[in-house]
């Protein structure tokens, strides 16, 4: 049975709005996930887990894995993926005027100037310990008076050596002032900019989807799980990884330790559509506002791919093919990755601006891939013989039928004349 009202098809209500923007608002850069993993994400698990789900936690990250059937390793393992790591800005050194010199990570140099941030210092008398200052901005150039006519004109771009992060320092030994707040080279940096609904309908923008949607929507799938009394033949590993934008070594820990038979990553994806100065590649047309996104290609399972596609046309839920190529981008990737046999794809929702301060999604993308995978873990758990489905189903081009020429009528023209000839 479809769900009667069609959550992806609704606004987002309030509630869930504001679960979603305290995830993504965590301050988790890479390898300091815990505001996410610890702060938001394990209290939210643990507040509608049933008796008998256990949270699993790790030594090495701050990653964890809400599992519904613990010990239970003869069952049929699904791994949901989504990473709490986000890119970030790093202290590299500290100059003589107080500048405090960046390195920039995954961010292009144009898109930090001027922004607010936070830094994130460790307390060089008590290690493990963090202070945060806000009311600094990245800067690189200062004036366009002080600018060459090359760079005025826009024929010159920034490199990433020029990018620095201004704290107004000024007066006597301004490198002293800096060095007396305990700031180090390696402390973090990300944008201080929180979530908020956009101006088109059903959207919103902010820092940092890349990825909290995805341990957002991972959330939301167990709770779902939950409230309809959990899974009967499928173990399901809710999981939350880290590191995935430094190589994905995060969760490629979780299936090696966890060793699941079949795993999702979900993540953001591009809006293809509205990316600029890309027209002329004939990208696919992957689309804000029309659906989640599957990946096709690469270690993408087709029989998995199969089943969540079935599900989600039962259900009616919006679904756009993601053509992938040689490698997914994303957690999907984690079985191979790990070297386990499990049957992978990867989910994920077209966004706007990726690794900027303004990426922008749609929150009925969001809830059709909640509603999608929580659908498709539920026609799994119906199936007879999950181990086999899996084992015998490989699909065989050698059996493929042969297709001829259909015409070239429309689908809706042929409707649209049924319909006057009724």
């Amino acid at each position: 049975m479809s769900d009667a009202t069609k959550p992806w098809t609704q606004p987002m209500p309030d509630e869930q709005f504001t679960l979603m923007r305290r995830i993504l608002d965590a301050p988790s850069p890479i390898g300091l996930e815990g505001a996410m993993t610890y702060g938001v994400l394990k209290p939210y698990f643990e507040g509608f887990a049933p008796n008998g789900w256990h949270l699993h936690q790790y030594k090495g990250h701050a990653g964890v894995v809400l599992d519904t059937h613990p010990g239970r390793d003869d069952m049929f393992k699904v791994m949901i993926i989504g990473h709490a790591d986000k890119i970030r800005m790093q202290v590299r050194s500290i100059g003589d005027d107080g500048k405090i010199w960046i390195n920039t990570d995954s961010f292009l140099p144009g898109v930090l100037i001027g922004h607010e941030v936070k830094l994130f210092s460790e307390d060089p008398e008590q290690p493990g310990s963090y202070r945060v200052i806000r009311g600094g901005t990245v800067e690189a150039l200062g004036a366009i008076h002080f600018s060459e006519p090359a760079q005025r004109d826009g024929s010159k771009g920034l490199k990433k050596e020029q990018i620095y992060l201004d704290l107004q320092i000024h007066g006597e030994n301004k490198k002293q002032q800096v060095l007396n707040l305990g700031v180090r080279p390696g402390d973090s940096i990300l944008f201080d900019r929180p979530i908020r609904p956009g101006f088109s309908p059903d959207t919103f923008y902010g820092a940092y989807l890349d990825n909290g949607l995805g341990c957002f929507v991972t959330a939301e799938v167990a709770r779902l799980i939950a409230e309809a009394g959990g899974t009967q033949q499928v173990r399901v590993l809710f999981a939350i990884a880290s590191y995935e934008e430094i190589g994905r070594f995060g969760s490629r820990v979780l299936a090696g330790e966890l060793k699941p038979d079949a795993l999702i990553g979900v993540d953001v994806n591009h809006d293809y559509v509205a990316a600029p100065g890309i027209g002329d590649r004939r990208m696919q047309p992957l689309e804000m506002g029309k659906g989640f996104t599957m990946s096709v290609g690469a270690i993408a399972s087709e029989q998995l791919n199969r089943l969540i596609e079935t599900t989600a046309k039962e259900q009616g839920i919006p679904l756009q093919r993601d053509i992938v190529g040689a490698d997914t981008g994303t957690d999907g990737m984690a079985g191979v990755l790990a070297a386990v046999d499990c049957a992978a794809t990867s989910i994920g929702f077209p966004i706007r601006n990726m690794h900027t301060i303004s990426e922008t999604g749609n929150t009925q993308d969001v809830l059709a891939a909640i509603h999608a995978l929580t659908h498709s873990l539920k026609a799994l758990d119906a199936l007879p013989d999950i181990h086999r489905e899996f084992l015998d189903n490989h699909p065989r081009l050698d059996e493929a039928g042969a297709l001829t020429h259909q015409g070239h009528a429309k689908p809706e023209e042929d409707k649209k004349e049924q319909k006057e000839d009724a």
